[in-house]
This record gives structure tokens, sequence and C-alpha cells, in this order.
């Protein structure tokens, strides 16, 4: 390695030593240390990749980059240790449990009710832990919205997914056209409804998610459309798809890229 690639590589160990530093909450990481004996390189690699690179960049505040994340372990169910980090990570960086709790019940709409109950779980264990924090307000369930299920989640929907959002419920009607009820009613009538979290947000973890589950590039898609719907930007996007190449891998980012750019491309084109 010469001098100039020694320099450049402490310099992105630095910057993420730094910044995993503010988003863990402690002065030396754990991941150094619980690496140490079998794959230091990992831990390394994870400081400078993982928040050098990634995590440092412009483009999303360290809000958004917490709560993508956390709906992204969330969805996929299989790191447990992660998630519960990225939770404690996200009330260091300023997310209330409110705003964790209401990503978690949107996990539900994209990757299930175990995902999602499996993820309040995780949640309950770093909140109980985290004695340095006020005391919380007993948890109270939202008012129910008022009007007809079907009418406000189809309202939702225009607002949200609008033409992209119609063709999906279009192309169940002869076939399944109570999925297509249930998807108004249930995810944009009861979930997308909710306070907790503002529509953008929503679009920013429902992204994230689905670049982070892989399998559900239609969908992508559609919600690429509706983050830029409701006041994301292309390079919003791009941040969110690029940070998951860290959580999904490269991948499920590149896949996920390929769907940006399509849709890129079509909005451009209208």
């Amino acid at each position: 390695m010469t001098n100039t690639q020694a320099s450049t590589s402490n310099d992105r160990f630095e910057r993420g030593l730094e910044l995993l530093r503010q988003v863990g909450g402690q002065e030396r990481p754990a991941v150094l240390d619980s690496l140490a004996d079998i794959a230091p390189d990992l831990g390394r690699l994870t400081v400078e990749f993982g928040y050098g690179d990634i995590l440092s960049r412009p483009g999303l505040t360290l809000r958004q980059r917490q709560l993508a994340t956390v709906s992204a372990l969330a969805a996929m169910g299989n790191a447990a240790p992660q998630l519960r980090f990225h939770i404690d990570g996200a009330l260091n960086v300023g997310c209330t449990r409110e705003e964790i709790v209401e990503t978690l019940i949107h996990v539900s709409v994209y990757a299930g009710f175990p995902a999602a109950l499996n993820g309040l779980g995780a949640a309950r264990e770093v909140f109980d832990a985290r004695t340095d924090l006020p005391a919380p307000a007993e948890p109270a369930p939202a008012p129910a919205p008022t009007g007809d299920r079907f009418e406000r989640g189809s309202a939702k929907l225009a607002e949200i997914d609008g033409h992209a959002g119609e063709q999906v419920i279009a192309s169940l009607r002869d076939i399944a056209p109570d999925l297509g009820r249930y998807i108004i009613e249930y995810s944009f009538g009861d979930i997308y409804s909710r306070p907790g979290l503002d529509l953008k947000t929503r679009e920013m973890v429902t992204v994230a998610m689905c670049t982070a589950l892989g399998s559900v590039a239609p969908q992508l898609g559609v919600h690429i459309h509706g983050l830029l719907n409701v006041g994301g930007t292309e390079t919003e996007v791009v941040e969110i798809i690029t940070q998951m190449a860290g959580y999904a891998g490269f991948p499920a980012a590149l896949n996920a890229i390929t769907v940006a750019r399509a849709v890129f491309a079509e909005r451009s084109g209208n």
C-alpha cells in the first residue's frame, strides 16, 4: 500500500469511526472488538465502507438513514442484533420512539406481520434498556380515522402513487379483486393514513424495504414514483438505494438502481 493509499484509508476509517460513535453512542464501537479474534479486517471495512464511505455521504440526514436501515433490517428479518443496534442508533441521532414504532408498524405492509412483530419486540428491548431517555407516555391507540376505509385509502393511494398505484389495483380486478381492496383499505386506508410519519418518510422507508427484499421490482418502481410524487428527489432515491448495498448487498442495490433508472427516464419523458 502506498503512502497515499494508507492516508486515504486512515481518513476513511477516522471519518467512519467518528460517525459510528455518533450512531452507536460508544467511544469504542463494539464491532471492532467483537471481530478482533476472527476477522479484524471485516471490522475495519465495516467502519471504513459502511460509515466512512456510505453513511457520511450527503443527500440524506442521519435520521432518515437510520429509519431506512431500521425498516430494511426489520423487513429482511434475519439480523436481530443489527436491528437492535440501529434502533438504538436511531434514538441516538434524534429519532423518537414514536417514529421508530410507526416505521415498524409500516413494515407490516411490505414484509408481513411476523416481521413487524419481531421488529417491535427488538424495539421494546432497546427502549427498556435506555434508562437515559425521558420516561415515555403510556402509549395509546391512535384515534380511529373517520370515513370509509376504502374511500380514504383510494384518496391516499392517488395522492402518493397516482397512475402507477391505480394500475396495480386494476391488474387484480380479473383474478383477485379482494386483494386489491385489501391493499387499498389496509395499506393506504389504515397504515398510510396514520399519524407518526409524514408521507415522504413513509415512502423513503418503503423504497429501502423494497430494495432490501430484492424480489419486488414492480412494487419498488411504484414506490420510487411515490417518493418523487410526495416531495422526494432523485438524489434521495439513489442515496437510499446506495445505502442498502451495506445492508442487503450490492446485487440488491444494483437491481434497485436499474428500476430507478427506468422510473427516472419515464418521468423525464412525460
